[in-house]
C-alpha cells in the first residue's frame, strides 16, 4: 500500500527529523499543509535536501495566492533544489470562501478560476510553453527548468463534480481531505476516472487524506477527533464531501478502532478506488503520544508489508 503521512513540524530541524524517519520507515510520502514553515514548498525544500527517495507533496497550496505561472516556476525551483526527479508533487486547490475573502479577495468564481489555473500550471510543469487567454487569467510563458526534463505531477483538491472533471481532464489526480471509502466509491472515483478517460489521460491518482487513531475506545477516539478537527465542520466544501460519504462530521469520517479494525477500514479505502493514503495520526486520551505511536506502528506495518 502507498501510505504517507502529514508533514508537519514546528521548525526546520523538526521537518528534517520527521522526513528522515518517515523515509527510513518505508512511508511513501509526506504531505505538507500550506502554512508549514510559512510555505509548504519551503518545507519540502528542507525535507528534500535531507532525504533521497520519499515523495514530498503540498496538501495544499491555494490557487488564489499565487499566479499559475509563478506557481509553476517556484515548484520547479524546489524540485531543482532537491535535485532528484519525481519526488515533488504539487497539490493545489482554491481553498475556501472564508479563507480567501478574509484576505480581501473575491471568491465569486472558484470553479472557473480553478479550471483556468490548472490549464496553465499543468502545461508548464509538463515542460511546455503556454499562451493562454481566459476570463480569469492571461499567461504567456516558457516552461521552467525541470530536473532531467521530468514533469512535476499536479493534484487538485477536488471535492465537487466540476473540479473532479477538471482534475481528470488536466491533472494527475486529486488529493482529498475527509473523503471516506463511501465518498470515494460513489462520488470521487467514478467522476474523476470518467473525466480522465474522456480526455485520453492515464487513470488518475486518488490520494485519500483522513484522521486516523488506533485506539480501543472508539467513542473516545471520535470525541477526540470532533475536538481536534472541528474547524472542518464549519466549511461547506467539506460538509458536502462528508455528506457524499454518508457521514455528518469529521469525527464520523475518521478511521478509528483497534489494529484489525483500522487495517480493514484502510483496505476499504483502496478497494473503493484510492491509490494512496495520506494518514493524519492524532492522539487520544491522557497519553496522546502513546496512541499516536500505536497508530504509526500499524501504518508502518501496512506501508511495508
Amino acid at each position: 500500500m502507498r501510505i504517507g503521512l502529514t508533514g508537519a513540524a514546528g521548525n526546520a530541524e523538526g521537518i528534517i527529523r520527521q522526513a528522515e524517519r518517515a523515509e527510513a520507515e518505508g512511508f511513501s510520502s509526506l504531505w505538507y499543509p500550506g502554512q508549514v514553515l510559512g510555505d509548504a514548498l519551503a518545507a519540502i525544500t528542507v525535507a528534500g535536501r535531507a532525504t533521497s527517495t520519499i515523495e514530498l507533496g503540498t496538501a495544499i497550496v491555494p490557487t488564489y495566492l499565487c499566479h499559475p505561472v509563478f506557481q509553476a516556476s517556484r515548484t520547479a525551483a524546489v524540485a531543482m533544489a532537491i535535485g532528484s526527479p519525481g519526488r515533488v508533487t504539487l497539490g493545489v486547490g482554491p481553498s475556501h470562501a472564508p479563507v480567501i475573502e478574509a484576505l480581501g479577495m473575491s471568491y465569486a468564481t472558484p470553479g472557473r478560476h480553478t479550471e483556468e489555473y490548472f490549464q496553465i500550471v499543468t502545461q508548464l510543469l509538463r515542460g511546455e510553453a503556454v499562451n493562454f487567454s481566459g476570463d480569469e487569467f492571461r499567461a504567456m510563458a516558457g516552461p521552467p527548468g525541470l530536473v532531467d526534463g521530468e514533469p512535476i505531477p499536479v493534484l487538485v483538491s477536488a471535492l465537487a463534480p466540476r473540479l473532479l472533471r477538471v482534475a481528470g481532464q488536466y491533472t494527475d489526480g486529486t488529493i482529498l481531505w475527509l473523503g471516506n471509502a463511501a465518498a470515494i466509491d460513489r462520488h470521487i472515483a467514478p467522476r474523476i476516472r470518467k473525466a480522465a478517460a474522456d480526455a485520453g489521460r492515464p487513470e488518475p491518482r486518488i490520494v485519500a487524506g483522513l484522521p486516523i487513531a488506533v485506539h480501543d475506545d472508539v467513542a473516545e477516539a471520535r470525541a477526540a477527533a470532533a475536538e481536534q478537527f472541528a474547524v472542518y465542520a464549519t466549511l461547506p466544501n467539506y460538509l458536502r464531501l462528508l455528506d457524499e460519504g454518508g457521514v455528518s462530521s469529521p469525527a464520523d469520517a475518521a478511521i478509528v478502532g483497534d489494529e484489525s479494525s483500522v487495517a480493514a477500514q484502510i483496505a476499504e479505502l483502496f478497494d473503493a478506488g484510492a491509490t494512496d493514503l495520506w494518514a493524519a495520526p492524532y492522539g487520544v486520551g491522557d497519553d496522546a503520544s502513546a496512541s499516536r505511536s500505536r497508530t504509526r506502528a500499524l501504518l508502518r506495518e501496512l506501508a511495508t508489508g
